[in-house]
């Protein structure tokens, strides 16, 4: 996997900008992305240093749409710690109330 492939998206919340504030950003990955990729993928892409990777993962919720049912989709979520030196991500910064 390339390191495009692993990040999906932010995730822009306010408990994630409220994270912020520690140096810690938030992105849904790849669910087969282990925390090793996932560091790799962030310093790449955005050129930073990672500190730690906390992940989770989450399971689709059931839904219905009148008689018939679902399930919304599983998906994979990652906090990045970066270093006390390291830059901030530039995606954020202009995101800060």
């Amino acid at each position: 996997m390339e390191a495009r492939d692993i990040i999906i998206r932010p995730v822009i919340t306010e408990k994630s900008m409220n994270l912020m504030s520690e140096r810690k950003y938030t992105f849904i990955v790849d669910k087969r992305a282990n925390k090793i990729q996932i560091k790799k993928a962030v310093e790449d892409i955005f050129g930073v240093k990672v500190e730690k990777v906390y992940t989770m993962n989450y399971k689709g919720k059931p839904k219905r749409m009148g008689k018939y049912e679902g399930r919304t989709e599983a998906y994979k979520k990652a906090i990045v710690k970066l270093t006390p030196d390291s830059k901030g991500i530039e995606f954020f910064e202009g995101l800060q109330a």
